[in-house]
């Protein structure tokens, strides 16, 4: 199960970036067998292009208005696999928030976002909540909670689609539970 109190830095994004500019196609889909690790290198390379570089565990994303538009590419995994904890955005659009939800990245509509937070500020965001607490400055700001028996709330606690379905299908007991090895 996903972390439901998320405390990071701030990275903030304006409107409009597109998983085109977030997982560059020149970079990515020009190389074949490219792991999620060698993908996560050049997230937001069109942007800032020491990002990846820079990012930490725990830090969390802010956007704009459409936030991950553009084409289905899986913006959300490499992103993940940097550490970045939650997604705040004003908007994201659909296919977007699929991805992230899939992915297991905890994502959030968060109307005012871009006014209440400022780059480098630290947030603590509960995402049962949907609570946004600027620690920085002492403030709070409402995101839009999942329901926690809605399938988005579920997938992303689960750790993506791929764990919430093999969980279903032990609970159903289509399949066995994996056994960690030791």
């Amino acid at each position: 199960m996903a972390d439901t109190v998320c405390e990071g830095n701030v990275w903030k994004f304006g409107d409009k970036i597109s998983t085109d500019l977030m997982v560059p196609g020149a970079y990515v889909l020009a190389r074949r067998g490219i792991t999620d690790e060698e993908a996560a290198q050049y997230c937001m390379r069109a942007n800032r292009p020491d990002w990846a570089a820079q990012v930490q565990r725990g830090d969390i994303l802010v956007g704009g208005v459409n936030f991950a538009c553009g084409s289905s590419r899986n913006w959300a995994r490499p992103i993940q696999v940097l550490g970045v904890s939650v997604v705040l955005a004003e908007s994201i659009s659909r296919i977007g928030l699929r991805n992230g939800i899939n992915t297991g990245l905890p994502c959030l509509v968060c109307p005012g976002i871009s006014k209440f937070v400022e780059e480098g500020e630290r947030l603590q965001v509960d995402i049962v909540s949907g609570e946004v607490r600027n620690l920085t400055r002492g403030a709070a700001i409402q995101a839009q909670a999942w329901p926690q028996d809605s399938p988005p709330f579920q997938i992303m606690m689960a750790g993506g689609f791929e764990r919430y379905f093999r969980q279903r299908l032990v609970e159903a007991g289509k399949i066995k539970p994996q056994v960690a090895a030791t």
